[in-house]
Parts: C-alpha cells; sequence; structure tokens
C-alpha cells in the first residue's frame, strides 16, 4: 500500500472549487491530448503484470515525469521499488539506467568524467550514466555526501559541467531515488538542498495479506521479476507522447484562490511550533506544478483544492524539519502535514 491514491478516472467530470467558468462553443470529441493521457494512464495497467498493488506510487512517479520532477521512494528491503521502477522504465520508450550507490562511488562515475584517448593523444569526456532520461539511483543514502550532490546540478539544471563545458542531458530527465528507512549503518542521510530537489517523497508499503496472496501466486506460476517482458509488459508510450503531455499539464490552469491555497500551507508549515524548518517557496511552487499533473491525469483542464490535498504530503513530508522536542513527543511530518490540512481554510 501507499499513501498517494491514484488520480480518479478520466470521466470523472464534476463541478469543483476552484473551476473556471464553462467554456463558450459545443462540445468537442477525443483529442490528441486524451491519446497521450491515455497512452501514459495505460502505464499502470502494464505494471500491474509484474508489481501487484502500488498503483499510488506508478501514480506519483507520472506526475514527476509530467512535471519534469524527480522521486525519491522509501521503503524497508523487498517490497519491489526497484522492481518497479525497471517494470515502468520498460512501459516507456526511454533509454533507462540503473546505478547502485555504494560507499566507493565517486562523484566521476556518476556524471562522467575526463579521460585520456590513447590513440588522439588527447583528454575526452566520457559520459556518465546520468546522461540517460531515467536513472535508477539504487540505495542512495549509501554513498558519501560528495557523491550525492553530484546530482544536484544534474537535477536541478539537467546538465553535467565539466573542466572542458557544460553538457546538456537528455529531455525527458527522471531521478528515481531508493532509500532504506530502517537501516543507517553504513548510510549518510541526504543533505536538505537536495531533498528540495525531490518531488515527492513516497512511502513504499507493505501489500495488503490478499495482495501478498497474489505475489506468491504469480511466484508459484514461474514469473520472473527479473523479465518484466516474459510477463506481458510492452511499451506503452513514447518520448512524444511524455513531452506533449508535459506541454498539456502546463496549460492546466489554476485560479488565483488555488493559488494562494498553496501559499497558505507553505507558510502554514513555516508557523507551526513543532517544525523548525518549513516549506520554501521553490517546495510551493513544486506542490501547484504536482497538482496541475494530477488534474490532468483525471482528465480535468482545471486544479482544485481536492488535487493539491491528494499531493501534499509526498511533496512536502520531506520539505520538513521537525524540532528535536517534537520529534520525542512523537510528532511526524506527516502528523503535522494532517493538522496543517485540517486548520488551513479551503477556497469557497
Amino acid at each position: 500500500m501507499t499513501d498517494l491514491p491514484p488520480p480518479p478516472p478520466a470521466d470523472r467530470q464534476q463541478a469543483h472549487v476552484g473551476a473556471p467558468g464553462p467554456a463558450a462553443g459545443p462540445a468537442t470529441g477525443p483529442t490528441a491530448g486524451d491519446d497521450h493521457r491515455a497512452a501514459l494512464v495505460a502505464i499502470r495497467d502494464e505494471v500491474a503484470k509484474v508489481v501487484v498493488g502500488q498503483e499510488g506510487v506508478v501514480s506519483g512517479l507520472l506526475t514527476a515525469l509530467l512535471v519534469r520532477g524527480h522521486v525519491l521512494l522509501e521503503g524497508v528491503p523487498g517490497v519491489a521499488k526497484t522492481l518497479l521502477v525497471k517494470t515502468l522504465a520498460a512501459t516507456l520508450d526511454l533509454d533507462t539506467t540503473r546505478v547502485q550507490f555504494t560507499p566507493d562511488l565517486m562523484p566521476g562515475d556518476v556524471t562522467g568524467q575526463l579521460v585520456l584517448d590513447p590513440r588522439a593523444g588527447e583528454l575526452v569526456f566520457r559520459q556518465g550514466p546520468v546522461f540517460t532520461n531515467l536513472l535508477l539511483a539504487d540505495e542512495i543514502n549509501r554513498t558519501p555526501p560528495r557523491t550525492q550532490s553530484a546530482l544536484l546540478e544534474a537535477m536541478e539544471e539537467r546538465q553535467v559541467t565539466s573542466p572542458d563545458g557544460t553538457r546538456r542531458l537528455p529531455d525527458p530527465f527522471l531521478v528515481v531515488a531508493t532509500r532504506n528507512p530502517v537501516e543507517y549503518e553504513g548510510t549518510y542521510p541526504l543533505p536538505e538542498a537536495q531533498l528540495d530537489r525531490f518531488l515527492f517523497e513516497l512511502t513504499v508499503g507493505y501489500p495488503t495479506a490478499e495482495q501478498e496472496v497474489e505475489v506468491l501466486a504469480r511466484h508459484d506460476a514461474g514469473m520472473d521479476p527479473h523479465d518484466p517482458a516474459g510477463s506481458g509488459v510492452r511499451s506503452v508510450a513514447s518520448v512524444a507522447d511524455v513531452l506533449a503531455a508535459q506541454q498539456a499539464v502546463r496549460a492546466t490552469r489554476v485560479e488565483a484562490a488555488v493559488q494562494r491555497y498553496v501559499v497558505d500551507l507553505a507558510r502554514a508549515t513555516r508557523q507551526t511550533p513543532a517544525v523548525s524548518l518549513g516549506v520554501s517557496p521553490r517546495g510551493a511552487a513544486m506542490l501547484l506544478h504536482a497538482a496541475k499533473a494530477w488534474a490532468w491525469l483525471a482528465g480535468r483542464p482545471y486544479v482544485t483544492p481536492d488535487e493539491v490535498k491528494a499531493v501534499a504530503h509526498p511533496a512536502l513530508r520531506h520539505r520538513l524539519q521537525l524540532r528535536a522536542e517534537a520529534e520525542l513527543d512523537g510528532a511526524t511530518a506527516d502528523g503535522v502535514l494532517d493538522a496543517i490540512l485540517a486548520s488551513v481554510p479551503v477556497p469557497r
């Protein structure tokens, strides 16, 4: 299970706060945007051929892809974090690279480095695994801060700078990092500056009893988790689908009242006594972008407070730094966000 539910079906259209007035003119039939949306929504069905449950995590990954964000997956070992990302990559016609982060991994092993070309007798840049569309950074907290920080420029600026110049990364570009929340020996906490670069922190929990029975049934039937294609997983979305969907998400409308609601939520985190570091303006902007993608996936051309609430926990929890005394009293980031969402007035 996960704390982020899948968006509602695209045909659930109803009146909401924050919706602009009805547009003039007759209704039209399916558009090219509907085709791109259908291709991306179909990814959930393809991933479900291998991964049982976790529809919310898949929706979160799609949301990040639509707004050029990045995702931190947190969960105990064995809940299919890596398998989920590998299966997602199989459904997209995108280049994918996996890097196992270890204590001896160097920054150049991720971004690339200058090496001597013996034939030319000169230094040439050898691209690192970051030059891809989807980068899986497995167990990112097992590598030292120096290597972790090598991702900062790539995640924020979508480029890599070396002594001989700056190189742009492919578009689209998505970093999905995994982290084990229960094992701290030999790990390095992610710095706040890097945590703030992630659009979402998604919690990958245990499956329900029924889902776990289904997992065992699939293994008993001979499913190979290392071969998604053998389970019938196919590519259903292309780079063109992703880029067109990103443009459509940018065009999703947000009324001034909903924008103010996002600002009120962010400011409330800075005024809560249990929090020493609240959500930054960048965090508020990321919450807004995530809500736009969530609305678009649901087939809605505008954002309502419901979309903001739906993505608030994964978009904000990793941006809150709690006071030590609050943590000793049992406070959590999710608990603080629950209280804020319950107390901040919703636009009418």
